[in-house]
């Protein structure tokens, strides 16, 4: 008994011993060393036949078999490959699956432009034939033939028939920044998610593209300093249409590969416009284009006959506010070539119908309080829709199946959190990318009739055994209603070894814009690590969603349109006097931090709010609405020459006389998206209004501020400013 006792007492004494090894986060752990990178399976290609899909595994193409998981051929890869083996950091399939295109030395442009040298690989003959010599070219791309691949260099639009390899030219008159061909201009790049601007018809005979003439566009130019023996920077000039100046003008035409001709279709004689989509139809003669005005409030579908140009407006949209197009994106044109489907809020919240190839509303397929965040895959032959939705939580995005009649709704997904699934070609199968706030990303085979589990693709386990090193703390999702009766949505982490007897600082982090959220049930690697490293040093981290912010409907979302930032920051403040008030939160330790539009609202959060929150980081935000570009500014605040209140009335320059904690203002000199130009003319106001602060800015960085050891220095920067100033 006594030696049971004994042992007893040595196991008690050891555990905390336990506690005690586990190590606290750092900012090298996360920024030098990368402990904190997890794993997943990328590059999937399903084969035509749904057995097989494919990966990119390094230096090489596997290809793996549905039922086992298991590899069954290298399509292509070091081993067994051509002498003239080539490296590769991208790779895409010929519809027929016979051939492989490779990019290689890919290098980007700006947020989703990037250019690259491409070859063709021929799996059969195991040969490899470089595209063209000469510059690197963009979004090649394989007609549906897989005869044949478009491509865009210097602003031009061309073709390479594969058979002779020789290249057919489209278009000559591009020139930079001046007239772009098959590419999209900055603006359209960011604000309208899409960078390849050509699409090929189903019958391979023809090519509808965008051209952009953006010689009235005024240009931005931003320097780089090359190092020090390099007297003089570099300077780089581009277009940029700021909220309320000239915009691109937009053409679209199909060119026929048969007579070499090229067709503008009829989009109207109103040039101030956006044409945010093109699409073909099932039919390759008919083209289907949507229209929006400037102030984006309206929305058309204008089906185009090809041969001849005209055009026809088959369905039109309407808001008293905006039609966010991100959001309402799902249009697919079903292979019956009589109806079509397509998401809208016309009810408040996102949801999808069908449509008759007139326009005529045939039914509404889903329907609820709740949003259908994206369609994931239509299974024409089976007359089913799988698409995800936030019907369990708006924090949550959970994978549905429903017919096209609207009945037989089912949820597939099992756990809790965020599921992205990708469907085979056959709808037979499809793999998960699952995590939660407490899970990280699991890759998963499922059947996709039934949702059932097949195999685990990635569940990084070795990850999670690495988590177990370090002492962290979960987030902790909660709720509370403002003195104006909102309920807002949050997470909190606490300090480590909480002591509910203890008064600790918070330190608030936001985003808050238009549709966007930072309290989701998913993983978040860096600033989730990030905040153990201050949950470690005695801080409590808070995130919560404002008005403003998505997954809500379009009530909720669309309160702020003419008045951004005036009730994101209300909610703001709200939260701060929440916390305030509770037991654990030293009411004169609240500080604010976020990025882009995040840095926009701490700003205000440390101006506005300066009587609640003692300190603010603000990285590469937008000081005036005034400074920022037109399709994102004028959706939500329209031109500032019809709302010019709206614009600077919550403009952090305007409040800068009512700073009282401290501020630390970072940006990068080459940030292209927010530019630099916000920092500098805020801290000029700062100046004027002989406000003390804290700024940094970063040669050569772009908006995300990485590169090498510039995210180490950045978050050990802010660190220790957290540290002497909270």
């Amino acid at each position: 008994m006594k030696k049971f006792i004994y042992l007893f007492i040595l196991l008690i004494w050891a555990l905390p011993n336990y506690t005690q090894a586990q190590e606290e986060v750092t900012t090298a752990d996360i920024w030098q060393t990368y402990r904190f990178i997890t794993k997943s399976v990328n590059g999937v290609n399903w084969t035509k036949d749904g057995q097989y899909y494919t990966s990119q595994n390094d230096r090489y193409i596997i290809k793996y078999n549905i039922s086992t998981g298991n590899p069954v051929d290298t399509l292509y890869g070091k081993e067994g490959a051509p002498e003239d083996y080539v490296q590769f950091d991208g790779y895409s399939f010929s519809p027929q699956e016979n051939k492989i295109m490779l990019s290689s030395g890919s290098e980007a442009i700006y947020r989703r432009s990037s250019k690259a040298f491409f070859y063709i690989y021929d799996i059969t003959k195991k040969e490899i034939t470089r595209l063209i010599e000469g510059e690197k070219q963009s979004y090649a791309t394989f007609s549906p033939d897989g005869n044949q691949v478009a491509f865009v260099r210097d602003n031009n639009l061309y073709v390479t028939d594969l058979a002779t390899m020789k290249t057919q030219t489209i278009t000559t008159t591009g020139e930079k920044n001046k007239i772009i061909h098959g590419s999209t201009d900055w603006v359209y790049e960011e604000e309208f998610s899409f960078a390849q601007a050509f699409y090929w018809s189903s019958d391979s005979k023809k090519i509808g593209y965008y051209t952009f003439d953006e010689s009235e566009v005024k240009e931005f130019m931003m320097q780089y300093w090359n190092g020090p023996t390099t007297p003089y920077p570099d300077n780089y000039q581009f277009k940029y249409p700021k909220a309320g100046e000239d915009n691109s003008k937009i053409t679209i035409s199909v060119y026929n590969l048969t007579d070499k001709k090229s067709i503008k279709m009829d989009i109207g004689t109103e040039t101030d416009i956006y044409i945010p989509r093109i699409n073909w139809t099932q039919d390759a003669n008919l083209l289907s284009i949507r229209r929006m005005n400037r102030l984006q409030n309206q929305l058309e579908i204008l089906h185009a006959d090809v041969k001849t140009g005209k055009t026809q407006v088959i369905l039109t949209e309407k808001e008293e506010t905006y039609i966010d197009l991100d959001f309402t994106d799902d249009l697919t044109y079903l292979e019956d070539g009589k109806t079509f489907l397509h998401t809208s809020e016309r009810n408040g919240f996102k949801h999808i119908y069908l449509y008759d190839m007139s326009g005529k509303l045939i039914r509404q397929i889903t329907d609820g309080k709740w949003e259908v965040s994206q369609v994931y895959g239509i299974d024409e032959k089976a007359k089913m829709i799988y698409f995800t939705s936030t019907e369990d939580s708006p924090l949550q995005r959970q994978l549905y199946k429903i017919k096209f009649n609207g009945k037989g709704k089912e949820k597939l997904s099992t756990r809790k959190g965020t599921h992205a699934p990708n469907f085979s070609k056959d709808f037979k199968y499809y793999l998960d990318y699952y995590s939660a706030a407490d899970t990280p990303p699991v890759v998963s085979l499922h059947e996709a009739k039934s949702g059932k589990q097949l195999k685990v693709l990635e569940d990084n386990q070795a990850f999670n055994e690495r988590l177990k090193e370090y002492k962290i703390n979960p987030k902790e999702f909660f709720t509370f209603t403002t003195s104006e009766g909102v309920e807002l949505n949050g997470w909190m982490i606490k300090p480590l070894n909480f002591d509910k007897s203890k008064k600790y600082p918070v330190l608030m982090f936001v985003y808050g814009g238009p549709g966007s959220q930072t309290v989701t049930d998913s993983w978040d690697t860096y600033n989730y690590m990030w905040y153990q490293v201050l949950a470690s040093k005695g801080y409590m981290v808070v995130s919560v969603d404002n008005r403003g912010t998505g997954a809500r409907g379009a009530e909720f979302k669309k309160i702020t349109y003419a008045n951004l930032g005036k009730y994101e920051i209300q909610d703001q403040i709200a939260t701060a006097k929440y916390l305030a008030n509770l037991p654990t939160v030293d009411a004169e330790r609240i500080g604010i931090w976020g990025w882009s539009y995040g840095g926009y609202m701490s700003s205000l959060g440390i101006t506005v709010g300066a009587d609640i929150f003692k300190a603010a980081i603000a990285v590469a935000p937008v000081s005036t609405w005034r400074f920022y570009d037109s399709i994102y500014t004028e959706r939500y605040l329209k031109r500032p020459q019809d709302n010019a209140e709206g614009y600077d009335s919550n403009s952090p320059i305007n409040h800068v006389e009512k700073l009282k904690g401290s501020y630390l203002l970072v940006h990068g000199t080459a940030d292209d998206n927010v530019h630099f130009q916000n920092a500098i003319e805020l801290q000029n106001a700062l100046i004027k209004a002989n406000k003390q602060f804290d700024s940094f800015y970063y040669p050569n960085r772009t908006h995300s501020i990485s590169g090498g050891n510039t995210r180490f220095h950045l978050y050990t920067m802010m660190t220790n400013f957290l540290l002497k100033n909270l």
